[in-house]
């Protein structure tokens, strides 16, 4: 298996530090809205890359934090009036539904930046005590850039030429040392959350967050640490100076990171009325198609969002999900008895198909191969598993099918189909909770339609619906 690396801008044979065991790290969204498709993407990526290394029968200890403390967050607290804590834990249940529907499975831990300040005050005090940090008159706390020698690897930049471009510093203070230095620790202002330090009540920069949350569920080395290309500086260049500074220990083998998302060619942005969240999309098409559409690009190569494009990612999971559907009728419907000899061959041929998707998957896990490969194995279906065929020669193509789009997280299973009647019974059932301020009720029943791709739309002259 070959994994592009980052640090080394090459592709490396992966070979992990503990044998038949991968400790992989991916940096998660700060919770302050629901999330945006530009954070799907590496969560449906890096998903993906988890699930084809638990295929080849790694254990694979996968940790994805939640920022639940930032400036955006607290912005988006005192404009609302309520406290800080209340803000993320509504949007990281948010963030949950989003990613079920999507089906990414969830991280063995999802840890909290508030749960980790224990750990962050300790390593902000090993690197002070280093000589890696310093304390500010004020109580700030700052890394010093100077102090970690291989500053700048990751990104492949040299200090004096961060140093000499303005559009890189780090907004300095007249109180650091130099402008490059980042903040470990911060004092508090009126109305933040906050907590006590020895240096002064205040909270963490966002980089020490990273590295302590990493170094308490994975330990002071992890395989792979991932996430958006947008990472690579400051913040994954922070983790890796604070980090191996601190432990003295290469901080990751491998580094990956996905490639930008852009809408209609032009990058995605509210101000050009292009934003879209993933619930925004969720009232358009079943999120398998969003899926699907992610990963129909190789990963570190940019990707479009358009209508055209999405319509055609539905299109072609139907077209799976089709085939699918038809072996799972003939596995149960064919004929029974034992395979013939033409079919004996014709499952063994079939074999090609998941050498041909690992082969894709293997060399930096290209999705983009790997969904020619099952496309290929339909192609195939379709030819060759018809009516008249025996159970047990259908069972086995299905079984190839549905292994490697399970590796993909693709859902094979048609949603359950409702009747127009059943529809207007719920949506009368949702009229009625709103009129008894029962939103909560309202609510569940929307969603529940959504799942089942009934899209609501509250007009004037009432509800109005139509199928996804």
């Amino acid at each position: 298996m070959k994994i592009y690396n980052t640090m080394t801008k090459r592709k490396e044979d992966f070979v992990p530090i503990e044998e038949g065991k991968v400790r992989m790290y991916v940096c998660g969204p700060t919770v302050y809205n629901l999330i945006h498709i530009g954070n799907a993407r590496p969560m449906i990526v890096f998903d993906t890359v988890r699930r084809y290394m638990e295929y080849k029968g790694y254990e694979v200890n996968f940790v994805s934090n939640f920022t639940d403390v930032d400036d955006k967050i607290i912005k988006k607290a005192l404009e609302e009036g309520v406290d800080s804590s209340e803000i993320s834990t509504r949007y990281i249940e948010e963030c949950k539904k989003d990613m079920a529907g999507m089906n990414v499975k969830p991280a063995t831990t999802h840890p909290l930046a508030t749960k980790e300040i224990p750990g962050m005050l300790d390593m902000i005090q090993t690197l002070i005590d280093k000589g890696n940090a310093y304390v500010a008159k004020d109580g700030t706390v700052y890394f010093s850039v100077s102090s970690f020698k291989d500053y700048g690897k990751l990104s492949h930049k040299k200090l004096d030429e961060m140093q000499s471009s303005r559009s890189l510093l780090v907004t300095g203070e007249d109180q650091k040392k130099d402008p490059m230095d980042f903040v470990l620790w911060k004092p508090k202002k009126d109305g933040e959350p906050y907590w006590e330090s020895p240096w002064c009540d205040g909270r963490p920069g966002w980089h020490i967050e990273c590295s302590v949350m990493s170094k308490r569920y994975l330990g002071d080395e992890i395989d792979i640490h991932a996430g958006g290309e947008d990472l690579v500086f400051p913040h994954h260049e922070n983790e890796i100076a604070q980090s191996e500074a601190c432990n003295g220990k290469t901080f990751s083998k491998y580094w990956m990171h996905n490639a930008f998302l852009n809408i209609d060619n032009k990058k995605m942005s509210k101000s050009l009325g292009n934003f879209f969240t993933v619930r925004d999309i969720a009232e358009r098409y079943d999120l398998q198609v969003l899926r699907f559409f992610m990963l129909s690009a190789h990963y570190r190569s940019g990707l479009n969002f358009a209508d055209t494009l999405m319509e055609a990612a539905k299109s072609s999971l139907e077209r799976i999900v089709n085939a699918a559907q038809n072996l799972r009728h003939l596995s149960t419907e064919g004929l029974s008895g034992e395979m013939t000899a033409a079919e004996k061959e014709l499952l063994e041929e079939s074999k090609k198909y998941t050498a041909q998707f690992e082969a894709a998957m293997e060399d930096d896990f290209n999705t983009a191969d790997a969904i020619s490969a099952v496309f290929d194995l339909v192609r195939f279906a379709n030819t060759n598993c018809r009516e008249g065929v025996t159970c047990e020669f259908a069972a086995g193509l299905y079984k190839t099918l549905a292994t490697l789009t399970d590796i993909l997280g693709i859902i094979l299973e048609k949603k359950e189909e409702l009747l127009d009647d059943e529809v207007e019974v719920m949506i009368q059932a949702r009229t009625d909770a709103r009129k008894a301020k029962d939103f909560a009720k309202a609510d569940e029943i929307r969603n529940k339609l959504l799942d089942m791709g009934i899209v609501l739309e509250d007009t004037r002259e009432g509800v109005k619906w139509k199928r996804a």
